[in-house]
């Protein structure tokens, strides 16, 4: 769970940073997200219901769920593989958090051939990385707080000696 709230927490920033570019540049809303849900949703053969425009509108609405689903899976992912040993440095960490989120998002967008990477120009690449980056560095930073809490009268390190001399 702790993982799952630290993707939130980095999807919400992924989604800022996005915005934020936005603003910036001037630069409209990607419209990928919605054209995966439309190709995803004929290649399984499942109707998204509504009337023209109902349907388009849940199109919309499908679209940025995908991505929260994507950040919210990744961080839940982190969190289990902590939570059974692993245990990355921060760039590790960090690193698989954005390469995971990447994968998540861009991955079934190529599959469906909505887009294609190889295509993309530098601008496209850092407009796609740095938020991704940003998701990595706040889940990673939120599932650690929420694993492992700072204690600072030394409590983790007693448990840690105590556990560590029961095994002996």
């Amino acid at each position: 769970m702790a993982g799952a709230a630290a993707g939130a927490a980095g999807t919400t920033v992924l989604d800022a940073v996005g915005y934020l570019d936005m603003v910036i540049r001037g630069r409209g809303a990607s419209t990928t997200p919605e054209v995966t849900v439309e190709r995803l949703s004929e290649t399984l053969h499942v109707r998204i219901p509504g009337d023209d425009n109902v349907r388009e509108n849940r199109v919309k609405g499908l679209g940025p769920l995908t991505g929260m689903a994507a950040g919210v899976g990744m961080g839940g992912l982190l969190g289990l593989a902590l939570s059974c040993g692993w245990r990355p440095g921060n760039a590790v960490l960090t690193a698989t958090a954005t390469a995971g989120a990447l994968i998540g998002t861009n991955g079934p967008m190529t599959v469906l051939r909505v887009t294609d990477p190889r295509t993309w120009s530098r601008s496209d690449w850092v407009a796609d990385i740095v938020p991704h980056v940003a998701y990595a560095l706040v889940t990673g930073a939120v599932v650690r707080g929420l694993s492992c809490p700072p204690d600072h009268s030394g409590g983790i390190r007693a448990r840690a000696r105590e556990r560590g001399a029961a095994l002996r």
